[in-house]
């Protein structure tokens, strides 16, 4: 029977990401062609992370390891005092504001990657690496908007509106399509990315990354031109506060509500990679047992992006959430009983599916319920509060000198706690007459 379950398991990963694929190589689509971009800058994105590769736990003392994170985090956290007030704005400012937003995020790196290998040992290094940061950060709020406007082209290239297309497909499946593709374009990057590393040096990675930014551009120019076309309305419940969205776009009851349960599965996943790197060293476990967490990781975030597009067929986003935390939960509850080094395997396992999960969920709330004239500062926010709490779950986990078992017992109650919250918030909603726009698209 587990043999059954595992080849129907891997028969529906194949079935989904041929159908992916299939999505990419159709380049007449507007999606094929955003997929083109999502998948040559998480290459070019997994290209610059092998070149600044070093040893940040294993190789040095565990102080020094806690310096190293501590410096990291910070830098993770940097650029988006620079995305969300200042670019989010941009983003948004014109109809073919998004477009170049993510011709200028490719073009940047394509210029400045040469420039880090020439700076690899220099102080110059530090700001370079900065201003890349920030240009990936530029792509991924930017890509966020992106997909209700190539939406609203598939729409109007077939004479539909965009609510008949988002009914007949979701918002959801093509977020989590294009998170699939660009996992799997991460995996193939790293073969040649490590081939280069290994064999001349990581100037070869970077001066190779510059050409695969460069060719993102390219593949950003052809994404479709909103001139002369009517971009889409927003559902009747957005209008109703557009006003207030403008000044503040996480203003909507769903999305707010949906915001904090994903930031705090965010915040599990960042407290968890650093639990398992410090924990692990704790006990002097062997180093592939960090390997195998993070390949069960990675493992879990295929199978969710692959359920994903076929559970939001039958359960609506706010569901699928729900679902996503209480899985979370279940395992650390799980893992703490158990109480051993490979139950930490599986944890990892389901952390990924309910943050894969999670995710397109609510990426596909907050591109239906934000208006989209402010969908590009709107993500911005969004993805800086997701960081924060990232941070300050990876925090927590260096600081504190945490058992794996205290650990486990922690996730667990902070994906409940986010359970109980969430469905508070949302029977509170059901209970103030929200506007029936708001009702039909949750029984979606």
């Amino acid at each position: 029977m587990a043999e059954v379950g595992t080849v129907t398991l891997w028969g529906k990963i194949r079935s989904q990401f041929a159908s992916a694929l299939a999505d990419l190589f159709d380049q007449s689509r507007p999606f094929g062609r955003l997929a083109l971009v999502q998948v040559l800058m998480i290459m070019g994105d997994t290209l610059v992370t092998i070149s600044l590769a070093g040893s940040l736990f294993f190789s040095i003392s565990p102080q020094a390891a806690k310096s190293n994170v501590l410096l990291y985090l910070a830098i993770t956290i940097a650029p988006f005092a620079v995305v969300s007030p200042l670019l989010g704005p941009l983003i948004d400012r014109g109809q073919d504001a998004r477009r170049a937003m993510v011709v200028l995020s490719a073009l940047g790196r394509a210029v400045v990657c040469p420039l880090m290998a020439l700076n690899l040992d220099s102080l110059y290094l530090f700001p370079a690496a900065f201003v890349i940061l920030i240009l990936s950060k530029v792509y991924g709020v930017t890509k966020g908007a992106l997909v209700p406007e190539m939406a609203a082209h598939e729409a109007l290239a077939r004479g539909h509106g965009d609510s008949e297309f988002d009914d007949a497909n979701g918002y959801a499946e093509w977020n989590a399509k294009l998170v699939l593709l660009g996992t799997v374009a991460g995996f193939v990057a790293s073969i040649p990315g490590v081939l280069a590393l290994k064999l001349i040096g990581a100037p070869a990675v970077l001066y190779l990354d510059a050409v695969v930014f460069a060719l993102s551009g390219i593949a950003a120019f052809r994404l479709p031109s909103m001139k002369g076309k009517t971009r889409r309305t927003a559902p009747a419940s957005a209008l109703q506060s557009k006003h207030l969205a403008t000044l503040q776009p996480v203003a909507h009851p769903e999305v707010t509500a949906a915001l904090t349960v994903n930031a705090l599965l965010r915040g599990v996943a960042g407290f968890f990679v650093f639990l398992i790197a410090f924990g692990l060293r704790r006990i002097h476990a062997p180093l592939f047992w960090y390997g195998l967490v993070l390949g069960m990781s990675g493992l879990g975030a295929m199978v969710g992006l692959v359920v994903m597009a076929r559970i939001r067929r039958r359960f609506s986003e706010q569901t699928i959430l729900v679902l996503a935390a209480i899985l979370v939960c279940a395992a650390g509850v799980l893992a703490a009983w158990v109480d051993a080094i490979w139950i930490q395997i599986l944890l990892a396992l389901m952390i990924g599916i309910g943050g894969s999960l999670a995710q397109p969920s609510f990426d596909a709330m907050a591109q239906r319920y934000v208006p989209v004239e402010v969908q590009g500062r709107a993500f911005a926010r969004f993805a800086t509060r997701q960081q924060l709490v990232w941070v300050v779950g990876a925090l927590l986990a260096v600081v504190l000198p945490l058992t794996l078992k205290q650990g486990d017992v922690t996730i667990a109650v902070v994906a409940g706690v986010s359970v109980i919250g969430y469905s508070i918030s949302r029977f509170m909603m059901r209970n103030k007459a929200l506007p029936r726009a708001v009702q039909h698209h949750e029984r979606d």
